[in-house]
């Protein structure tokens, strides 16, 4: 009764005429409805419905693996400048990696991660955002940043964690933010990006504003608690977010199979009243449609969509990993030429006569040498300065940090000499 009694109260005080500030339409019964059946049917039998009776979902494609558009309708018609730009940035990002994966194997960076067999998911989604559209991402969506113009040496002097580096040293390697990319920082714990995502596209909606928040993560970030909570946040207050998923098969060692049981992620966004594609992941174009389409859903409905873009990763979790212990080589590399995303994209510039195979090796060399010059450099230049170990905390210093900076000083003083203070700047 006492709570029956505070919403008949909230319901007399509230005025709806002050909600006009808001730019969506707000309905305050809504919020005191109960329980709805929205069109509910009722059985008299009982019914036990099992996955095993449901199809799978099947995923979009636009290109199949020879790089053959299969309907041209689906063709999104980028033209040979566009297409040509993405295929370099792809390339790029499968030559970085390579070098950088080499670089730590030599002790040149304390870690790293690929992204082979995903180039298509990073350009293709990428290229069908703007600038305004917010990012939240995981670890292995770097090519993401390359397309909005992350440059080798912004990457390579985070992976050095050198005082260039915007973290100032703090990140671990591939921990990217940019404030001038729209760039949310990126932070180790799985799948905590969700709900801060589903946050800042509802600022988004508050605000009006003409643009969504894009959402990255992997199938195996989809077993956190925060994607569930993140899901039907979104849902819910209806907001203006891409929630990428990339299943690429693996979460570390464990495989899809011992994930999950239901058809996937796409499954799940039904369930929570969100759209959902599932697309093929090694295509470009399917990428590039589907999420142009889930962004113009996003902004002009003001609703989520879930896309879940099917692919495989090639190289290891990270430098830490060491995949063959726990699945053949055979499959990697069954993997690796049947499921290719820039050999297929390569196809397709072939048959359009906009690429050449002696065009490719003169790229990959001019990759390559770009790549170990920029090593070079940012492996050279000094560490943040060591008191930059506490600032960026609080505003002004607390006694506490304060204390703690004396004591180094005094400690760096008196044994100073067996530290490399050389490599700090300051």
């Amino acid at each position: 009764m006492r709570l029956s009694s505070s919403l008949n109260f909230l319901r007399k005080s509230i005025n709806v005429s002050k909600l006009n500030y808001l730019p969506f339409q707000v309905s305050i019964k809504s919020v005191f409805r109960p329980f709805s059946t929205r069109n509910l049917s009722f059985e008299n039998k009982l019914i036990v419905h099992r996955y095993d009776d449901k199809p799978l979902m099947s995923a979009y494609r636009v290109m199949d693996k020879s790089g053959n558009i299969i309907d041209s309708s689906q063709d999104p018609q980028l033209g040979k400048e566009k297409m040509i730009e993405v295929y370099k940035k792809m390339v790029t990002l499968n030559v970085m990696d390579t070098t950088l994966e080499d670089a730590q194997r030599q002790g040149r960076i304390s870690f790293y991660m690929t992204s082979f067999g995903e180039e298509a998911i990073h350009m293709g989604s990428a290229a069908a955002l703007t600038l305004d559209d917010m990012l939240f991402m995981q670890y292995r969506e770097v090519g993401v940043l390359l397309w909005r113009g992350f440059t080798l040496e912004n990457v390579i002097d985070q992976c050095c964690s050198n005082e260039a580096d915007p973290c100032k040293g703090r990140q671990m390697p591939v921990h990217y933010g940019s404030k001038k990319l729209n760039l949310q920082t990126i932070s180790s714990p799985l799948a905590t990006q969700i709900p801060q995502a589903v946050g800042a596209a509802y600022s988004y909606k508050l605000e009006g504003k003409r643009a969504c928040v894009i959402c990255y993560f992997g199938e195996g970030a989809a077993s956190e608690g925060d994607f569930h909570a993140g899901l039907n946040f979104a849902a819910t207050l209806s907001t203006p977010i891409i929630f990428f998923c990339r299943n690429n098969h693996y979460a570390i060692s464990t495989s899809a199979e011992e994930q999950y049981r239901g058809d996937g992620i796409a499954s799940r966004g039904a369930g929570y009243g969100i759209d959902t594609i599932r697309v093929d992941g090694n295509d470009f174009f399917a990428v590039y449609n589907a999420t142009l389409q889930a962004r113009k859903i996003a902004i002009e409905e003001q609703r989520p969509v879930l896309i879940e873009a099917m692919s495989y990763r090639i190289g290891h979790h990270s430098t830490s990993d060491d995949s063959t212990r726990y699945r053949s080589v055979s499959e990697i590399e069954g993997n690796k030429k049947e499921n290719n995303s820039i050999n297929r994209l390569l196809k397709y510039l072939e048959a359009k006569d906009w690429w050449k195979e002696e065009m490719d090796k003169d790229l990959i060399k001019s990759i390559q040498q770009q790549v170990r010059n920029q090593l070079k450099e940012s492996v050279l230049k000094k560490k943040p300065s060591i008191s930059e170990m506490f600032t960026d905390v609080y505003d002004v210093p607390t006694p506490n940090i304060i204390e703690q900076r004396q004591q180094l000083e005094e400690h760096l003083k008196i044994y100073g000499q067996h530290y490399n203070l050389d490599e700090f700047r300051n």
